[in-house]
């Protein structure tokens, strides 16, 4: 009998062991139910952003500087000046320029002469022809004579008229004779007897030339008159070979080195000359001002800072991960710490195709332009920039925070309907904000609630979002 009872005993405290262990399980299961943290899945448009920090500057910078020595004249800029490309803004003292400059001024002109002779080709053609054809005739000339001198002094024509000239001479002389001998019986100091003699002994003389010339050009060439007609002809034949070169090189109009080399001669000339001054090389603001009037100058120095503010640009270091996102064109937002309450819009004109190693991983520099800038934003002011990379309407958006990483796959939670307990549901995910991510594919549908923090035994990965 109590062996009986015993195992009745027993019987009940297992019962009631049991009984209690179920109601707790429920009381627990309830508990952790009511313990969810969810969101529900919506449709709705995304803004897809990607985010860096920046430095505004102007969209292009130089510092100007002497390349000579001098002292300055004028100055004719102050900072906050507007001045175009080709404006002069400084001047030296022409009396302090080195000597090179001072005597450059004559350079060039004759650099700019010689430019002007080259490009003048027809000039030079018609000269170099005339040339030629002149050493043509003198080679000629100077051959055929070489040639008479081997059979006598002179051509036939040379000799025809050196007789012509003895046959007028003689009668001539005869003439003189004749008159004289008419008065020859005077005396002496008759003025008409000293006159027909002085006109008789120039007629001999003239007849003795013409002889003596006659019988030269008929006697044969001796052995210096053979060796300078042979010179003479090898000059001629030098002279030939110089034009027909000249005639060469100018024949199918100037040669494009001669008139590179004669313009790079003038440009340079020029540029030294306009070492005297600084000149704007583009339009923009003066920005800073180191110099004044009376200053010595040496090269290197620099006076002035002039800046394109024309366009004010952003660059900024996109991470690998999203490089592939950032394109030409889209637009940005822009904010300043300096600039309180007020956001600027900016467009991307250049996206780096090389990669810049950093501590942080690998970047790429993306530069912004400001579409609508004013006096406020100024080059050297940090910049907040978030680019959208797309914008799409009416989608299936989870928020960031519910999303996981299990085994290299994005999942989330899902409770659907009625249901308590929550089922791991893998997904695909498209473009991203800051707070919400594109559902590309997975089970899961609008009205869906997603866990936050769903149980321990569903968490075995890691639970940061990540994109």
């Amino acid at each position: 009998m109590n062996r009986r009872l015993i195992w009745i005993i027993a019987a009940v405290v297992v019962v009631a062991a049991v009984v209690t262990g179920v109601i707790l399980y429920r009381q627990n299961q309830a508990s952790q139910n009511t313990a969810y943290q969810t969101l529900t899945i919506t449709r709705g448009d995304l803004t897809a952003l990607v985010g860096a920090t920046g430095t505004v500057r102007a969209n292009q910078t130089t510092l100007l500087s002497w390349q000579t020595t001098g002292r300055i004249q004028s100055l004719d800029v102050q900072v906050g000046d507007m001045v175009k490309k080709g404006d002069v803004l400084a001047q030296l003292d022409p009396a302090s320029l080195p000597q090179n400059i001072i005597l450059a001024r004559a350079d060039l002109i004759n650099a700019q002469r010689a430019l002007e002779d080259l490009r003048n080709s027809d000039v030079s053609r018609a000269q170099a022809q005339l040339a030629l054809t002149q050493a043509q005739k003198a080679l000629e000339d100077a051959q055929e004579n070489r040639t008479n001198k081997d059979y006598q002094r002179a051509s036939q024509s040379t000799l025809d008229q050196a007789r012509a000239n003895y046959i007028v001479a003689q009668n001539q002389m005869e003439k003189a004779e004749e008159n004289y001998n008419v008065v020859a019986d005077r005396p002496e100091d008759d003025p008409v007897r000293a006159a027909l003699l002085s006109q008789l002994a120039a007629a001999r003389q003239s007849r003795d030339r013409a002889l003596a010339n006659l019988n030269y050009l008929l006697s044969a060439p001796d052995e210096q008159e053979l060796a300078e007609a042979d010179a003479r002809v090898e000059v001629a034949r030098a002279n030939l070979k110089d034009a027909e070169r000249n005639w060469e090189r100018v024949k199918d109009g100037p040669n494009a080195q001669d008139i590179a080399a004669a313009e790079a001669r003038v440009e340079a000339i020029q540029a030294a000359l306009q070492l005297d001054s600084l000149t704007a090389p583009f339009s923009g603001t003066i920005s800073a001002v180191n110099s004044k009037p009376g200053d010595q100058v040496t090269p290197g120095l620099s006076s002035f800072r002039l800046d394109d503010l024309s366009t004010l640009l952003v660059d900024v270091e996109i991470p690998e991960v999203d490089i592939n996102r950032v394109q030409l064109g889209q637009p940005a937002k822009l904010s300043f710490d300096a600039i309180q309450n007020k956001e600027y819009n900016g467009t991307i004109t250049e996206v780096g195709r090389v990669g810049n190693p950093s501590a942080s991983g690998v970047n790429f520099t993306v530069t912004i332009a400001l579409t609508d800038p004013d006096e406020n934003v100024r080059p050297g002011m940090t910049a907040a920039v978030n680019i959208v990379v797309s914008q799409l309407k009416n989608v299936l958006l989870v928020p960031n925070r519910a999303v996981r990483l299990r085994d290299g796959q994005r999942v989330v939670y899902v409770l659907r309907g009625a249901e308590t307990e929550p089922r791991m549901v893998e997904i695909e995910i498209g473009a991203t904000s800051d707070v919400n991510s594109e559902i590309i594919s997975g089970d899961v549908l609008e009205n869906d609630r997603v866990v936050l923090n769903p149980p321990v035994e569903f968490q075995p990965g890691r639970p940061p979002f990540a994109r």
